[in-house]
């Protein structure tokens, strides 16, 4: 346990401290020596997907590595990668959105046992967000930090896959599963209204 704890606090750390700078320097030599279409979106894709197998080997989630490969090409990559990315994350969130789905059992909610921890994590998630986020914005006035605090109330594809992982492996039931579901829709649901008044004249 300390081993893989050691690994995958020494695997994050190598990324943020040095990656940002070795991609800047590496990847524009390798992209020189590659004559393939779309070499950029080509080399992200090989550090995304390779940093997020080498997390999994480190004893971290594989969305630990993919957050770690956005945050090294953070700033070398140009607005062409930013295009096709949002492209396939077009074509791909939806069988993610679906295979959430498809895990989900809705008759948990039909128990109060499992139905009142959901609202009560759901409540917690947006004053906590709210409040969080408002206070640290309060030095732009009241009414800005009202929105700041509003518009970072959405807990969305992260929670579930965080809850999907830890069903996957057993770590958490299915009424567990269902809440986290339940509070990143819901809290993605709010948040449009409530943003809605707090830009209201």
């Amino acid at each position: 346990m300390s081993l893989t704890a050691a690994l995958a606090i020494g695997f994050v750390l190598l990324i943020v401290f040095w990656g940002v700078g070795t991609a800047t320097r590496f990847l524009p030599w390798v992209k020189g020596h590659l004559r393939i279409a779309e070499a950029d979106f080509v080399l992200a894709l090989v550090l995304l997907f390779g940093l997020s197998v080498m997390a999994v080997y480190a004893g971290v989630a594989a969305i630990v590595g993919a957050f770690l490969a956005g945050m090294t090409l953070g700033e070398s990559a140009d607005k062409r990668v930013h295009e096709l990315t949002s492209g396939a994350a077009e074509l791909l969130v939806p069988f993610f959105l679906v295979n959430i789905g498809l895990q989900l059992d809705p008759k948990v909610f039909l128990d109060p046992v499992a139905l009142v921890p959901a609202l009560a994590i759901f409540v917690a998630a947006v004053l906590s967000k709210f409040f969080g986020s408002g206070l640290g914005a309060w030095r732009l006035g009241r009414r800005d930090a009202i929105k700041v605090g509003i518009g970072m109330i959405p807990r969305g594809e992260v929670g579930m896959v965080v809850a999907q992982i830890g069903l996957s492996f057993g770590v958490i039931p299915q009424p567990i599963y269902a809440a986290v579901v339940f509070m990143s829709v819901m809290t993605t649901v709010v948040a449009p209204p409530l943003l809605k008044w707090a830009y209201r004249d």
